[in-house]
């Protein structure tokens, strides 16, 4: 029973179809002039066009990358280091540590980075948002939804503030986990900049993009050949870009059928829990939470423990802090939200994904009631 589908997803039908001429024959560098780069590059344009447009840019917006976290250095490293400038970076505990990773990076060289905190659900208030930017300030960076405990950001609202705040500022939102599930356009989040990853929807690993609004400047963290207009370098991933886009396409024709059937999924899971574990407490508010996400706390229950018993019965699940080196490292979502250290280690994060049948939550809801009651 595959239950984290929020850290990869299996790939959807067709995507491998779609990729597999550009994995054996039509396997040329698409910066060639000669044919067979032509028909590289015609695939790699053809997959931008589609993309950009179930995003509603422009195809010159969209910069592919090798994935998520680079999307995200990009949005924060190269705004605030554009035109070999010192920029500020605005940002929230609770955001990946692909954003916050190159906050830190970048204050390191001189640019201001203020990070603002979240409330007990791990939302972002707006009003935080125009407190922390100034005149200084070239980007604020907020997830459109968390990969930990699925709550969605108000994210035009926080968009609205900072640029009330500072017009010039550029609003950048990663929105990896939110893809699969909301309606994600660049004009409906208002935001400048926007993260994808294809691996979180259904594509293969090792692409994502960034879309970049005309007119956003940006410091290119990869140099090299020139490629993406400058804005990224290196020979291009042909096949992942149009596994990419072949796996976005199905995503949006399918999100109606996905919300219904995980919704329900979820709902029967979570009532099960809750009637084997009285004192199950949720960590995202029931109405701002994306429906692929259960994120609990089980009192008395360790996590590492609970994902080792999951684990041997043949469950995959995910916790909500990750053990290095033999010690466990709190989660700094959850720290953010105000959650003691040993409550957090009590937190597991179960996610479920386009393979999800609706009988399975309540399947996996027994197997994780058989599997955990004997551990109080």
């Amino acid at each position: 029973m595959y239950l984290d589908h929020a850290a990869t997803t299996p790939m959807r039908p067709g995507v491998w179809e779609a990729m597999e001429p550009y994995a054996r024959d039509g396997f040329a560098n698409s910066s060639g002039s000669h044919s067979e780069a032509r028909r590289a590059k015609n695939a790699l344009e053809e997959a931008r066009e589609q993309i950009a447009h179930l995003l509603g840019a422009h195809p010159l917006e969209i910069v592919f990358t090798g994935g998520g976290t680079e999307a995200d250095n990009l949005a924060i490293a190269g705004a605030a280091l554009a035109g070999g400038e010192r920029g500020g970076v605005v940002t929230s505990a609770a955001e990946h540590e692909a954003v916050l990773e190159s906050a830190r990076f970048v204050s390191r060289l001189g640019c201001p980075v203020r990070v603002v905190g979240v409330d007990r659900w791990g939302l972002v208030d707006p009003a935080a948002i125009s407190e922390a930017v100034d005149e200084r300030t070239v980007v604020v960076s907020v997830m459109t939804a968390n990969n930990e405990t699925g709550v969605i950001e108000p994210i035009a609202k926080l968009a609205d503030a900072a640029r009330a705040a500072n017009p010039s500022v550029a609003v950048h939102t990663d929105a990896v986990q939110a893809f699969v599930s909301e309606e994600v356009t660049v004009d409906l989040l208002r935001v400048d900049m926007m993260s994808l990853a294809a691996h979180k929807f259904g594509g293969p690993k090792g692409v994502g993009l960034l879309y970049v609004r005309e007119g956003v400047q940006l410091e290119p963290v990869l140099h090299g050949g020139g490629q993406e207009l400058g804005r990224r370098s290196g020979t291009h991933n042909v096949m992942g870009a149009v596994g990419m886009a072949a796996a976005a396409q199905a995503t949006v024709e399918d999100r109606k059928r996905f919300v219904e059937t995980v919704g329900a999924a979820r709902e029967g899971f979570e009532t099960r829990l809750r009637e084997a574990f009285p004192d199950l407490e949720l960590n995202a508010p029931v109405d701002a939470r994306l429906v692929q996400h259960t994120h609990v706390r089980f009192p008395g229950i360790r996590n590492e423990t609970a994902l080792v018993r999951l684990d041997q019965a043949g469950v995959a699940a995910s916790a909500a802090s990750a053990c290095q080196s033999g010690a466990a490292t709190v989660s700094h979502v959850l720290t953010a939200m105000g959650m003691s250290a040993d409550d957090a280690r009590q937190c597991l994060r179960f996610s479920f994904g386009w393979p999800t049948r609706v009988a399975d939550g309540e399947m996996a809801a027994a197997l994780v009631k058989t599997t955990l009651e004997d551990l109080r």
